[in-house]
């Protein structure tokens, strides 16, 4: 008889791996889960990640989210990265929605990732910018002076800055509406949004196009080979260690392979690329001048209730308002001093992600639901039946952290199995002072990101690996492959 609740043992997914195109699959599909779904294992993986637990920073976020920001001793245990800066853990959320979408994800029951549909192209295309082209999300495009090849803007309130456009009861329109859960990503999402605009009149203007399928389609191949360009070149560099990427570059990925086109493993989905959850500072300057006497506007990632839903006094997405701008100054190295840095890769998460708030944990069940980032991280691994890092690692042939290096899991029997995420950011932390990630967790990050890009077929690494950026850099004696995100920045004019 099928048992009912939050602990199904009877359906296990076949140990496979999936090589085709269109679904979330494994790169390790031979290795065995990294422990059976039982209630003791649920009940350790929910006090690993519990708020207060071995994986909360115990931020004193009574203090303040300035305070946060310019007093470390209030997070002590959350130490900042002296080599990313903080506006990486945004572009690398941006990412993730350019690449996965899985709506029906459950943390209920195990699934077998080749039975989940992945809702998003597994490519580096900016589906989530583009939504369906000017053909099918006509709704995305102005239809007058941008002859419905540019994309609609809205004002904030303050001059010069804008939002993404919103329905009467201020959804936004845009091409995934994950870009508008935070403040942060939503003007991310505004920023390529004017970075194709920009890319338009450059068309028009230098390469002289004039009818407009083609300049859309020249601007929007303009915008998609420089942001590869720089996910590899900057962003993975700087996440994975330029060591990894340049060996995978010029030797070819051994791990992540596929038969047709390329899918998403849950082994990157579940585990390595939520790397960037540990990267979240508790609190952040958003800008310079957007409090009343043109003072800046601090706050909290997020409050449990945010206080007036038309303008929250922390930077949750959904809403519109004159102070609710980003400048990106504090977010991406200018070169003039207000940079802020993320937090360091390791198994220390702000206190603010164990309690998130109803919007993003919709309906929340403590048990099957629960409101702990950490906690829900971890039971994913159950849900999918994930190796553990240990095993990984060996799979890799790379070296496996010992049970020293993991002895505060050892309570729960987990320091020689552990789960795949957890390992990783460990691995960070020991291997790498948490400035990067490790040897396991760059591997398979930087092989599905390239990987990606190599499936493409109309990518630039496909189409003409030689290839190098031809827009201007901030600075301009710099060449085409120093170009990153502050150009990028810069010639979308949000900056």
């Amino acid at each position: 008889m099928a048992r009912h609740g939050i602990y199904p043992h009877d359906i296990i997914p076949p140990r496979s791996q999936y090589y085709d195109s269109g679904r979330f699959g494994r790169m390790f599909g031979k290795l065995p889960p990294f422990a059976a779904d039982t209630p003791d294992i649920r009940a350790a993986l929910l006090d690993i990640g519990k708020a207060g637990g071995i994986m909360d920073a115990k931020d004193k976020l009574n203090e303040g989210p300035q305070k946060l920001i310019t007093d470390p001793t209030l997070s002590a245990k959350n130490s900042d990265n002296p080599t990313l800066s903080a506006g990486f853990t945004f572009l690398g959320q941006f990412l993730d929605h350019d690449i996965t979408a899985d709506p029906t994800s459950s943390l209920e029951r195990q699934s077998d990732p080749e039975q989940i549909a992945n809702f998003r192209t597994p490519s580096l295309g900016l589906d989530n910018v583009y939504g369906a082209g000017p053909g099918g999300s006509p709704h995305l495009y102005d239809q007058g002076a941008g002859q419905g090849i540019k994309f609609l803007l809205e004002p904030t309130g303050t001059p010069g800055k804008n939002d993404v456009p919103r329905n009467s009861q201020r959804v936004a329109l845009i091409g995934d509406p994950r870009d508008d859960e935070n403040l942060i990503i939503s003007q991310l999402q505004v920023a390529f949004l004017q970075f194709h605009n920009a890319a338009v009149d450059y068309v028009r203007t230098k390469i002289k196009l004039t009818v407009p399928g083609e300049v859309f389609a020249e601007a929007q191949r303009i915008v998609r080979w420089h942001y590869q360009w720089m996910v590899v070149h900057e962003f993975l560099k700087k996440s994975c260690g330029a060591a990894v990427v340049d060996t995978i570059l010029q030797n070819g990925r051994k791990f992540y392979k596929w038969h047709n086109e390329p899918f998403i493993p849950v082994e990157f989905s579940v585990a390595a690329y939520r790397f960037g959850h540990s990267q979240i500072r508790p609190s952040y300057r958003a800008n310079f001048t957007g409090n009343p006497g043109d003072t800046p506007f601090f706050a909290m990632i997020f409050t449990p209730t945010p206080s007036d839903p038309l303008d929250p006094d922390d930077l949750s997405g959904g809403c519109r308002a004159p102070r609710r701008f980003v400048d990106w100054p504090t977010f991406f190295d200018f070169h003039d001093g207000n940079v802020k840095p993320n937090k360091k890769i390791d198994t220390t998460l702000s206190t603010a992600l164990f309690k998130l708030p109803g919007s993003v944990v919709p309906h929340p069940d403590p048990k099957a639901n629960p409101s702990s980032l950490a906690q829900r991280n971890l039971l994913r691994h159950l849900t999918f039946s994930l190796p553990s890092g240990q095993r990984v690692a060996s799979a890799m042939q790379l070296p496996v952290l010992s049970k020293g290096d993991l002895a505060d899991l050892k309570p729960h029997g987990l320091d020689d199995r552990t789960p795949l995420w957890f390992y990783i950011l460990r691995e960070a932390a020991t291997v790498e002072n948490g400035e990067r990630l490790g040897p396991v967790g760059a591997r398979i990050v930087a092989e599905v990101f390239l990987g990606l890009i190599q499936g493409d077929r109309a990518s630039y690494l496909s189409q003409d690996p030689e290839w190098q950026p031809f827009l201007p850099t901030v600075d301009p004696s710099k060449k085409g492959d120093d170009f990153g995100m502050i150009d990028l920045l810069r010639f979308a004019q949000v900056a």
